[in-house]
């Protein structure tokens, strides 16, 4: 596992200066005290090889002859008609047999990758892969001067996570679930209050929005989504949550995550949680809690590790489950 920060971290000052925080007493919807923020000029790729080399380097290895397949998530594409895994590639130096750009995964993007490529793996086709997650809508699109006010744009942060794999080796995956929910995706999209396209030119800032009619339909799908793609897997291969050892979800408040594992019995110091430092890392946020917990001692071998989450306002979830090994 690897990870990569952006050096500037932003606190609640920039938001709101040196007034109130909105909901800052609350328990469960307080904002974070800290996150990052992307540079102006910092590119995804760059992200993702800054996650990427270290682990290369620790493994004595070059890049050139030892990824068979490049998967990418990143929330906003440097640029949006080619994707980021072909930057990706060339500033790494190899040429993949397989690049994919998965952009429908979102928040449950990570083990979204990690089925498609034991998919991949069982057919034949890879024996090396390096997934990459990428949020970097904070410093971007949520640092706008109308945005930055908003409760997600608070919430969010950026940061890039990586994993980089290698068939039989490493903690082995033991199950995997997907579940696509098409309906839902209509209930949340990009807003542009002056009516244009996102690729017009125009004063508006673009932000991301959700469909208020709907939103209590939202959340109900996110506070029930998570819970049951994680008990899917778990029956799966024949364990009840009981058994897990350390849980990693996506992290995109504190009551998603209250509720995620209090409705799975899972003790919050088994529920491994970023928010308050890092914020809502979107995609990026289980990837990377993954490797902070790896870094700091937190997963000992032969734990039943699962990670999970739910995407955009409810079209997907995924969950995976794994059996915690030594690890690059």
């Amino acid at each position: 596992m690897g990870l990569y920060l952006p050096a500037n971290e932003v606190r609640l000052d920039f938001f709101f200066g040196e007034g109130a925080v909105p909901l800052g007493r609350s328990p469960l919807l307080r904002p974070p005290s800290t996150r990052r923020h992307v540079a102006a000029n910092e590119r995804a790729s760059a992200m993702i090889e800054q996650a990427a080399r270290p682990i290369f380097d620790r493994l004595h290895v070059e890049p050139v002859d030892n990824i068979d397949l490049l998967v990418t998530n990143v929330l906003l594409p440097d640029n949006p008609i080619t994707g980021s895994g072909a930057e990706v590639a060339a500033r790494l130096g190899c040429n993949p047999a397989w690049v994919i750009d998965l952009h429908n995964g979102g928040c449950a993007s990570f083990p979204y990758m990690l089925k498609l490529t034991q998919a991949l793996a069982d057919a034949g086709e890879v024996r090396t892969a390096l997934l990459c997650n990428v949020q970097n809508t904070a410093g971007q699109v949520f640092a706008q001067s109308d945005i930055r006010v908003r409760s997600h744009a608070v919430n969010a942060g950026d940061g890039c996570g990586v994993a980089y794999l290698r068939v039989g080796e490493g903690s082995p995956l033991l199950g995997v679930v997907v579940r696509n929910s098409p309906a839902s995706a209509k209930d949340m999209g990009l807003d542009l209050p002056d009516g244009r396209k996102y690729w017009e030119p125009g004063a508006s800032q673009v932000d991301i929005h959700f469909d208020q009619a709907n939103a209590e339909a939202i959340i109900e799908r996110g506070n029930r989504l998570v819970p049951s793609v994680v008990r899917e897997v778990l029956d799966k291969i024949g364990v009840t949550p009981a058994d897990v050892d350390v849980l990693i979800t996506n992290q995109p408040n504190r009551m998603f995550l209250r509720n995620w594992r209090d409705e799975l019995g899972v003790p919050a110091e088994r529920h491994l949680d970023t928010f308050d430092e890092l914020g809502n890392l979107y995609g990026a946020g289980t990837p990377v809690t993954l490797a902070r917990a790896q870094k700091a001692g937190c997963l000992k071998p032969g734990d039943l590790v699962v990670v999970a989450g739910f995407a955009h306002a409810g079209d997907f979830a995924a969950a995976a489950a794994l059996r915690w090994a030594a690890a690059a």
